[in-house]
Parts: structure tokens; sequence; C-alpha cells
């Protein structure tokens, strides 16, 4: 079945962690320990969610991470897709593979239709969405 990476699933931990504590720095140490995360792992993770925006670093001594914007203004597909890249479920369904088999292929349709409903689902779903307690 679908298959979900460490660095997606710690990615959506780490931002999880940043959302509880939104009011405050978190040094990337808390939250290695807290949630079981390799440091060295977590750092690149968070490197590349800070290069897409969604968080942002405070630099010396009381350093640390925080999000760039509310909670509520972030979609888990927007946490997702970069840590995954964009190779799609199959491969015919990157951006960038031309497949030999395009004219003739009878499954596309089908891959698609998948790729678009996991899409509208990771879309329609917010951090703050996952921190809400009932």
């Amino acid at each position: 079945m679908l298959k979900v990476s460490t660095r997606s699933q710690y990615g959506l931990r780490a931002m999880i962690y940043l959302a509880r504590h939104q009011r405050e720095i978190c040094p990337l140490k808390d939250i290695s320990k807290e949630e079981g995360i390799s440091f060295d792992y977590l750092e690149k993770i968070i490197s590349k969610l800070e290069k897409t925006g969604l968080v942002k670093a405070k630099k010396g001594a009381r350093g640390g991470y925080f999000l760039a914007k509310s909670p509520k203004k972030i979609k888990i597909g927007e946490i997702i897709r970069p840590l995954e890249g964009e190779k799609g479920l199959v491969k015919c369904m990157a951006g960038s593979y031309r497949c030999p088999m395009v004219k003739k292929c009878l499954s596309k349709k089908f891959w698609g239709k998948i790729q678009n409903a996991l899409n509208s689902v990771l879309d329609s779903i917010t951090l703050a969405d996952l921190i809400k307690t009932p």
C-alpha cells in the first residue's frame, strides 16, 4: 500500500510540536528529545521546512524554531509535499517523467484520480485541525 517516508512523518510531528508551542521559540534539541527523532535527521527536515517558509529560525543562545504563520493557515499538504518531493504515487505521475506507454496506458486515469484525491485530503486539513483537543 501507499508508504509515507519517515521524513514526512517526522516533519509532521515536528510541525505539530511547533503548533502546540506556537507562542514559544523551540530549540531543536527539545523537539528531537520530545518526539524521539534523531537530532541530525530533524535538522535536515526543519531546514527543508524553513526553505519552504513554513518555519523560521531565531539564532543565538536562546534560539530555536517557530511557525512562520498560524497553524490554521498551514495545510498538511504544504508540509508533506516538499518533504516527499514531486515523485507522485507512481513513476508516471511525476511531472518530469515521460512514460513510453503514455498513449496506450489504461491505468493512468486511475492513478491520477488517486493522486488528486490524496492531494485534496492533504489540502483539506490544517495543522490547527490536528492540534484541536476534543
